[in-house]
């Protein structure tokens, strides 16, 4: 691996025309397709296998064009105080809305409040179901001002008026502010890492290069794939940390191999052989945790974690590739590690970093160091245990938002659950007497805890299925809601050993009910395919088995603890002012595997580049504690770096609007926090000096059946580089001077 990475760098260098020529034209390549592929509709979104979407299913088939995918408005209306919706004036208005409304080129129909019976029984909230002929994504801009207008005329005609539903959805908007200042973060960062303005343009540059071709691509084929906008931010918000942590690694390991006196071709190569085989290897982890997501059967999931996954091979090839060329234009404006430190101390100093110092403490006190970092992580965790799973809807959005009032607004007029009604599906099909089966259904509802509302069961045109709508007396994301969910279809399973009629309940709230329970069954097998697998990967790399161990049991302590963090902001509400959280609630059902796969990709990166180095210095013959020393000698500084940037890219996200957004960029931000800084600082060196030569033992069975990686790069010894002792265009690095 390293001897070809080598090869594979001085090739890059001494071809760099060629090479960037052909990013270039692969970044321009995506850009154009993106710009002309046809629009991205609304996403669809199932869960193969569970109840609720074998519903959703049937429903398709007995009642064609019941749910035909389009874009629904509520527009809600409410009475000044002491008046109602049924007085003449306000009923005028409600009337004149709806006339308006129905006018809309897109608009397929619309509900009136007094004749289907939506007006709530004090009078004083009432609304209008809007539907459309195609889904919110795919909605003109005419349409939603429209909408929008319409209800700024009533509200000047003295109604508070809002506007629920997906018909305003225009797409995520992550927050472009919040990403510059994370760019500026990782810039500032950059070059007080590398030294110079030119150093660290480079990890910045490329990034963005890659990070390009991969939304690019995903834009393109959104269409094509089926692809959300979620898709593509997780490209994004993934393919820019990796993206610049990989390029930093790689030249901050040249201006290493420069400080001990190499040509710049050779340094380049020696660079990619090393730190370049770290990067593999690290975006290795990282694909295998992001592919690995396509375990859950959940086809958005699927989607979400095969684009990142491409994106961060992107990154890869060209951390490997466009790096050592952008270094052969940058000649000596790249300068070798510690030169301005050495020249304002003077070539004898020989004060050891932080870094250096940080290591040689914990070698000498790793016991200490050890119970501290478990226990607080351990403590920072303990919110986790309390942890609420649900999905975020409108009364997840800000209270500044329409659709978050509107939301409210119907909650205090029809009562809690009316934002989540169930929908209850008889299959009468095997029943004798169809429509007996469907009203024993509404009966045995009737009497179950937390219903509000039932209505009367309606058939399809066939007569042998039913659709009958409940209405819970709770909030959709409440344990009450799930508990009812649940007494329906334990109803349901008797109902069909007496009647032989199938009973199955469906609608938004319960779809993400059974959503949660199909994440929560895959956590384990999930865990242990993507541990699994990286655990090998790992030993291979480090020629151990307790290393790889460690890492993974660091991982996990990173995970739990940041998920503590999560659910204390955003289901606790501990310091939501600041980050801009405004309604508290269940946490995001994905979230828990989501950062299951990412954060362990991400921590392995931060093992490989720091762990490799040590073992490095322990195949060179130096002891154990001197192998941590030496290891956070030469990588702390950068792996330190790497993971500030990595969390002001990811702490960027926070200032989105959208709730599931600002949750993942918080989520990712933190767990690098505590992966970076108190595992891999902390834990990590601990473990390895109590351990001693323990930590690198191998069975030698394992030693001869494992393929020789080389990550140390032992193979570039016996490398003939008298050919790579001097500058492969010493011209070109005059020109550069005199420039």
């Amino acid at each position: 691996m390293a001897t070809f990475l080598y090869r594979l760098g001085r090739f890059a260098f001494r071809r760099r025309h060629f090479v960037a020529l052909f990013w270039v034209a692969l970044l321009t390549l995506a850009g154009v397709a993106a710009a002309n592929a046809p629009a991205a509709g609304s996403t669809s979104f199932s869960i193969p296998g569970t109840e609720a979407q074998k519903a959703f299913d049937l429903l398709d088939q007995r009642f064609p064009g019941s749910s035909s995918g389009g874009a629904t408005a509520r527009v809600v209306f409410k009475a000044p105080s002491g008046e109602t919706m049924t007085d003449a004036a306000h009923k005028a208005t409600v009337e004149k809305t709806v006339k308006e409304l129905a006018d809309g080129s897109e608009v397929t129909s619309v509900a009136d409040p007094y004749t289907a019976h939506a007006v709530s029984k004090d009078g004083t909230v009432a609304y209008a179901s809007v539907r459309y002929d195609k889904p919110g994504m795919e909605l003109k801009d005419a349409s939603r001002s429209a909408l929008k207008d319409t209800a700024r005329q009533a509200r000047d005609a003295g109604l508070t008026v809002e506007i629920g539903g997906d018909a305003l959805q225009a797409g995520a908007e992550p927050g472009a502010a919040g990403e510059v200042v994370g760019l500026a973060i990782a810039a500032v960062v950059l070059v007080v890492t590398l030294g110079s303005l030119v150093a660290a343009g480079l990890p910045l540059l490329t990034a963005i290069i890659g990070v390009g071709i991969g939304v690019s691509t995903i834009t393109a084929l959104a269409k094509a794939l089926d692809l959300g906008d979620t898709t593509s931010t997780l490209a994004l918000m993934i393919g820019l940390a990796v993206g610049i942590d990989y390029a930093l690694f790689i030249v901050s390991r040249y201006r290493g191999e420069l400080a001990e006196g190499r040509s710049r071709e050779e340094a380049v190569g020696r660079a990619a052989g090393t730190a370049g085989s770290a990067v593999v290897f690290a975006g290795l982890t990282v694909m295998i945790a992001l592919a690995g997501l396509s375990v859950v059967g959940v086809p958005m999931l699927t989607k979400m974690g095969l684009a990142a996954a491409g994106t961060v091979l992107v990154a890869v090839l060209i951390a490997l590739t466009m790096i050592p060329a952008l270094l052969g234009y940058a000649g000596r404006r790249v300068r070798p590690a510690g030169e301005k430190r050495r020249k304002s101390e003077g070539a004898r100093s020989t004060r050891p970093g932080l870094g250096e110092r940080w290591a040689s403490f914990v070698v000498r006190r790793p016991a200490a160091v050890l119970l501290l970092g478990v226990v607080g992580l351990g403590a920072v965790a303990v919110p986790a245990t309390q942890l609420e799973l649900g999905l975020p809807d409108d009364g997840s959005q800000p209270t500044s938002t329409t659709q978050r009032r509107a939301y409210d607004l119907l909650s205090d007029g029809f009562g809690p659950g009316f934002n989540g009604p169930l929908m209850i599906v008889v299959d009468a099909k095997g029943s004798d007497d169809p429509k007996a089966a469907a009203t024993r259904v509404g009966d045995g509802i009737k009497g179950l805890n937390d219903v509000a509302t039932v209505t009367p069961a309606m058939f399809n045109k066939a007569g042998d299925t039913a659709m009958i709508t409940v209405v819970p007396g709770s909030k959709p994301s409440s344990v009450q809601t799930e508990n009812l969910v649940h007494a329906i279809r334990g109803k349901g399973a008797d109902v069909r050993a007496d009647t032989g009629a199938k009973v199955l309940v469906t609608g938004t709230t319960a779809m993400n009910i059974d959503f949660s329970q199909k994440l929560n069954d895959a956590l384990i097998p999930y865990l242990g395919l993507v541990v699994g697998l990286a655990f090998l990967l790992l030993i291979a790399v480090f020629r151990s088995i307790l290393v790889p161990l460690k890492a993974a049991l660091g991982f996990l302590l990173s995970v739990l603890a940041a998920l503590g963090a999560v659910v204390a902001v955003f289901q606790w509400g501990w310091l939501g002012g600041l980050l801009g959280v405004e309604q508290t609630g269940p946490i995001m059902s994905m979230m828990p595997i989501f950062m299951v796969g990412v954060v362990f990709g991400l921590a392995m990166d931060y093992e490989v580049f720091l762990v490799t180095r040590m073992r490095e210095a322990y195949v060179h013959g130096e002891t154990p504690g001197q192998a941590v020393v030496t290891g956070f000698r030469h990588s702390a500084r950068v792996v330190a770096a790497a993971a500030v940037i990595m969390i002001a890219v990811f702490g960027g996200f926070i200032t989105s609007s959208e709730s599931m957004i600002k949750m993942i960029g918080f989520g990712l931000a933190i767990a690098v926090f505590f992966d970076a800084f108190v595992v891999r600082m902390a834990i990590v060196p601990a473990v390895l000096a109590l351990l001693g030569r323990r930590a690198w033992w191998l069975p030698k069975w394992l030693d001869r059946a494992l393929p020789d990686v080389d990550v140390e790069g032992e193979g570039l010894k016996t490398l003939d580089t008298a050919d790579g002792d001097r500058d492969s265009d010493p011209d070109e690095d005059r020109k550069l001077v005199r420039a």
